[in-house]
């Protein structure tokens, strides 16, 4: 058992945010301890937490698994729940959405059924793609959800199994939803870090139809800060929006990475277009602003330092990729 006044249960603590997030709270709380709960699928690497010793322990397993969600829960004396733990890609989804359910949907209702028998405090990581598109202005948390894919259909059903356990309930539970992550750790399927890994391999960079898709880019530790600003002052069965404010064209992003690291534009290649593909990504941060969080990070910036954080530890990304990972249209594959 770990000890700390706060102990607190990361489901899916293995994957790009949930690492991060680890990171983050026992760099900033002396009394947090942490129980990484993952069944380490495709997206989950230990590797993210391996310098982590104190503090922290890890448990593998899956969040629709009630009896050893249970188990944990009593062993560790777990008091709060930050739930990571999904499927979240959506060219995956469109090919095989049925694990989508099984996590984002089932292993939400275990969780919850978890809050309600030992009143506990969770906090239940979602997505601003629940929302839809938006072509002018932004979403605020009451807007109606309107998902395009299989994958943000199942965040929006695990959301709405959230509010109802407030309501019938009582439950503790908070709701984040966060605009598009980057920074180190993130898995090498992402625009992103795809991106930078196919530069360094001087193969092309696909981009899907024009390129000219809107997305809102959060530095992952900013997102971090956000969830702890709601953990500890959220109000509950509130839902609270995170994102920095820096809409940029997919296009924009390749571009600018390619520029970082030396490269010919002349690697973009423009490929046939995923179905249903979001037009732009907006959401509204009033909310999260009026409890005391900002982001710190611009992209430029941020954009840089992951730039060079790839560059520099190729002994974390190189075992991961392989040629599905890095396919041009991964949706059209059966993984």
């Amino acid at each position: 058992m770990v000890n700390g006044e706060d102990t607190i249960l990361v489901t899916g603590g293995a994957g790009f945010i949930g690492s991060n997030f680890i990171r983050y709270m026992l760099r900033k709380y002396e009394n947090v301890s942490i129980v990484n709960y993952d069944k380490l699928s495709y997206g989950s690497n230990l590797e993210n937490l391996k310098d982590i010793k104190e503090r922290y322990v890890f448990v593998k397993g899956d969040i629709a698994d009630e009896k050893h969600v249970e188990e944990v829960i009593k062993r560790h004396k777990i008091n709060k729940i930050v739930n990571f733990a999904a499927e979240t890609h959506v060219d995956r989804s469109i090919s095989e959405p049925l694990s989508f359910v099984k996590t984002n949907v089932d292993g939400v209702a275990t969780l919850l059924e978890m809050v309600r028998k030992y009143d506990l405090r969770i906090v239940h990581i979602s997505t601003d793609e629940v929302y839809g598109d938006i072509i002018e202005g932004s979403f605020s948390e009451s807007d109606k959800l309107s998902p395009s894919s299989p994958y943000s259909a199942s965040k929006a059903a695990g959301d709405l199994l959230v509010k109802s356990y407030v309501r019938t309930y009582g439950v503790d539970a908070c709701i984040t939803r966060s605009s598009n992550n980057y920074g180190p750790y993130q898995f090498p399927e992402k625009l992103i870090p795809k991106t930078i890994i196919r530069a360094l391999k001087e193969l092309k960079i696909p981009i899907y139809g024009s390129g000219k898709q809107v997305r809102d880019w959060l530095y992952v530790e900013d997102n971090c800060a956000g969830i702890d600003t709601v953990l500890r002052a959220g109000k509950k069965g509130e839902i609270y929006n995170i994102a920095a404010g820096e809409e940029r064209e997919n296009i924009w992003i390749v571009k600018e990475i390619l520029k970082h690291l030396g490269k010919s534009e002349e690697l973009i290649e423009h490929v046939e277009d995923r179905p249903g593909h979001d037009v732009r990504y907006s959401i509204t941060t009033d909310r999260l602003r009026a409890l005391g969080w900002k982001p710190e990070r611009r992209i430029e910036d941020g954009l840089k330092s992951t730039v060079e954080w790839y560059v520099k530890n190729e002994w974390w990304w190189k075992p991961l990729v392989n040629d599905k990972v890095l396919h041009p249209t991964p949706w059209k594959l059966r993984w």
